[in-house]
């Protein structure tokens, strides 16, 4: 899982930049017009569009620009068809990348993601070559601040997580898909402050890099998840905190 975790702890550390921050927001709205198209516009009986309100929310995305959203996704506004893509590759060194996209333009999305792959020094492969690599889970992570992280480990657990990962500053906690609202009010309810709440694919198995193809792989993910019809990059390298510092400066 440590593959996931330092690529989600890194963007998550870097921020977002206002001149990202549009990028974003286009990206949670998609999220949102599948979830209503796929479930309906109540969020009371639609999970997914529950947890893509609740990411927008979290990545403070004004209320109105959510709710115009939802009703691009029930036909209240018009809006162009989107398609589900699911491309798979490898990056320098041979780390698996899974790369989840929504797009208007199945070509544009994957010509795109094909060129990032073959500048960054990685390859798109066939469909299903790393996809076995990867589970689908809730991830919460929580920045441990001034709370002990052994103490917000227990707290997780209690709350009816699956397993806990204790880094230095933080606490990545993995629930079942259905169980992720679940754990995460049980956590809010407990005074904690959630920086990350999201569905996820986690490797079942990590790879380390020598630290050349540790940095461009780490470049590699950030330019693919610079592609506008992009909505989500995972990956199972295993990056040290020294590389995740160097990069870190170089960016």
């Amino acid at each position: 899982m440590s593959g996931h975790s330092k690529w989600s702890s890194i963007k998550h550390q870097k921020g977002v930049a206002d001149a990202r921050r549009g990028q974003l927001f286009t990206k949670l709205t998609r999220e949102i017009i599948v979830a209503v198209r796929q479930g309906g516009d109540n969020p009371s009986g639609n999970f997914q569009l529950r947890l893509a309100v609740q990411r927008a929310r979290d990545n403070s995305m004004p209320t109105e620009n959510i709710e115009r959203a939802i009703k691009r996704g029930s036909g209240a506004v018009e809006g162009a068809a989107l398609v589900e893509m699911v491309l798979e590759g490898y990056g320098p060194g041979g780390a698996a990348i899974l790369v989840q996209a929504l797009t208007d333009n199945r070509n544009r999305a994957l010509q795109d993601v094909r060129n990032v792959f073959s500048r960054g020094g990685g390859s798109l492969g066939e469909s299903g070559c790393v996809a076995w690599i990867f589970e689908y889970r809730g991830l919460i992570t929580i920045e441990a601040n001034t709370h002990d992280t052994e103490e917000l480990a227990l707290q997780a657990i209690e709350a009816g997580a699956e397993d806990v990962k204790v880094e230095n500053d933080y606490v990545e906690i993995y629930t079942k898909p259905e169980e992720l609202e679940t754990v995460r009010t049980a956590l809010e309810q407990q005074n904690l402050s959630i920086a990350l709440s999201e569905l996820s694919m986690i490797p079942k198995t990590s790879v380390e890099l020598d630290e050349k193809a540790a940095l461009q792989t780490l470049k590699l993910l950030d330019k693919l998840e610079e592609i506008d019809d992009v909505q989500h990059v995972f990956s199972n390298a295993d990056f040290s905190d020294s590389i995740l510092e160097k990069y870190r400066e170089q960016g």
